[in-house]
Parts: structure tokens; C-alpha cells; sequence
């Protein structure tokens, strides 16, 4: 046994403790509730009860056996388009709600699980439950993502990504309007200090630059085109946030409730349109685009009616 500490995913808010510890470790429900009845559970630094509901961004604390190494299990996913595949990589259109690779914590389908069922083999550089990934997108973020099916591919792209020699672009609906229309936020980004499961622009943090350029302004949101020079965790997200104009939707950092239920999202308004980058093996420069998926579509059409 061992303690570990599990932030608590923004799927599992709302949840009990023990169903969610349960989803997130493996353990079984019974034996979750055994743990947190012995005081072998805190959330945020306090002994709690089984059925204590979880806040958004709290951490659990448990004494835990070791976990089992994650792996990709294979599961169909309806809604992921191939856009690109040859024998070096793979590029694909990502549906919300689909995580990137296992994790602790996410119990949903994954891109790496989808290519088994399809029965793509990826490269087998990276851990156990990444091999492969070379750049990740939220779940809650929609778009275009490339997968390394070599080992040399693999290792190229990782450098291009850590390098910044790879165009990114987003589309972010945000809320208010951004001023000035075009800029750059540069604020480096941390854990957040009260939350461990969010991040936040923090002193001592990693360099973090975002810039951003308004292509459509509608009463109440602006969409804006990003180009990221960094590749931090959330930073769209908690760069627009720091600025006062979080994306909408995005409840973890901070989206008016409101305007979320007007728009009808269940996830943050936040789309990887754009992927440019040279091909890891012949060097010819390649670039791929996502359109916009029904949900952000619809809530584009509800903020446009006067």
C-alpha cells in the first residue's frame, strides 16, 4: 500500500467519493467504502465519508495498493475520422469526449484504444499508456491530432513538437470581446496552488505564449483564432481565463453558467482547427483541418441571433 493523490477529473464532479474512487483506481466500490470508513481517504486534506460528493478541482488523498501499468484496451469510436495515415503516422479528428490515451482516473474511450479496434499499430516509444502520443488534446477539446505508427517517427516528431516547429491553430469561443482584438498573452503557467487538477498562471510556472487574433465578434462572445508558441496543459484555457474572457462552456475555469446553458455545452468551446507540420520522414511539409463539430456549430448559431 501506498498513499497517492488523484485530482479529481472534471468528469467525476458532482460524484461520491467512493464511486469515484472506485472509477479512478480500479478498486471496487465495497472496498472504496471500506477505505474512506477507516479514514484512509482525504479530500482536500480531510477524512471523508463514502458518500461525501466530490467539488470540482479537489484531490483525493489514499492509502492505495500499486496500480497495474494502463494500457490501451481496444473500443470502437464512433465519430473518429481518419484524415491522414501511411505507414509513418497517423492523423485524426478527435470527438469530444474522447481522452487522448488511458489515464487514472478516466474510465471513457481513448484515441490509442480506437486505433486497436481499427487495428492500427503505433509506435511502441513512450510508457505503457502512451506509446505513440507525441501531443495530446484535452477531452473536452475536439480537432486534429497526429499519431506516430514508427519508431523514428516518433522520435522526430516528439523533438518538433518540444522545438515549437510545428503550426498549431485553435478556435476559441470566449467570453466577452478581447481587446485588444489581436495580441499575445505571455504569463507563465503552474499547477494552481489551491487545486492540483487545474492550472493556473503562477509565478515560478513555465513560460507560457498564446497569441490570438479575433476573426468574429456576437453580442456577448468573440471567436478567436490561436496560434500556441508553447504546449502547456489547458493553456488556451487558462490563458483566456487569466485575461477575464474564459471559453465558454469551460465550468472549470470559470465559463458563466448562464451563457453555458444558452449554448447548450457540455464541454469547454475550444477546437484543434488547424495542424502543420513537416512529415517526420520526408520532410514535405503537411497540413490538416478539422471542421467544426455539431455542438460548437449550434452554439456559434445561438450567440449570432441578435
Amino acid at each position: 500500500m501506498s498513499s497517492r493523490l488523484l485530482p479529481v477529473p472534471d468528469g467525476l464532479a458532482g460524484e461520491r467519493v467512493d464511486l469515484a474512487l472506485s472509477r479512478m483506481t480500479g478498486l471496487s466500490r465495497t472496498r472504496a467504502g471500506e477505505l474512506c470508513a477507516t479514514g484512509r481517504v482525504l479530500v482536500d486534506g480531510r477524512a471523508v465519508g463514502k458518500s461525501e460528493r466530490l467539488a470540482p478541482g479537489a484531490v483525493i488523498e489514499a492509502d492505495l495498493p500499486e496500480p497495474a501499468p494502463l494500457r490501451p484496451v481496444a473500443t470502437p469510436v464512433d465519430g473518429m475520422a481518419v484524415l491522414y495515415e501511411d505507414s509513418d503516422v497517423i492523423v485524426v479528428d478527435k470527438p469530444a469526449g474522447i481522452a487522448a490515451h488511458p489515464s487514472m482516473g478516466w474510465d471513457g474511450p481513448d484515441v490509442l484504444g480506437a486505433l486497436a479496434a481499427m487495428r492500427v499499430s503505433v509506435a511502441t516509444s513512450g510508457a505503457a499508456e502512451r506509446q505513440g502520443i507525441v501531443s495530446r488534446l484535452d477531452v473536452g477539446t475536439s480537432g486534429v491530432m497526429i499519431v506516430a505508427k514508427g519508431e523514428r517517427a516518433y522520435s522526430v516528431l516528439k523533438r518538433a513538437f518540444r522545438e515549437h516547429a510545428v503550426d498549431k491553430v485553435y478556435h476559441a469561443l470566449v467570453q466577452g470581446h478581447l481587446d485588444p482584438s489581436s495580441g499575445t498573452i505571455d504569463a507563465p503557467i503552474g499547477r494552481h496552488p489551491g487545486s492540483q487538477w487545474r492550472m493556473a498562471v503562477v509565478d515560478g510556472g513555465r513560460e507560457s505564449v498564446t497569441h490570438y487574433d479575433v476573426i468574429e465578434a456576437m453580442p456577448g462572445a468573440c471567436l478567436a483564432e490561436i496560434h500556441l508558441e508553447t504546449g502547456r496543459t489547458h493553456q488556451i484555457r487558462v490563458h483566456m481565463s487569466a485575461v477575464g474572457h474564459p471559453c465558454v462552456g469551460d465550468a472549470t475555469y470559470g465559463a458563466d453558467p448562464v451563457l453555458t446553458e444558452r449554448t447548450g455545452l457540455r464541454r469547454q468551446w475550444l477546437h484543434a482547427r488547424e495542424l502543420g507540420l513537416a512529415h517526420p520522414i520526408t520532410g514535405e511539409w503537411m497540413t490538416f483541418t478539422s471542421e467544426y463539430p455539431d455542438d460548437l456549430v449550434h452554439a456559434l448559431d445561438v450567440l449570432r441571433l441578435p
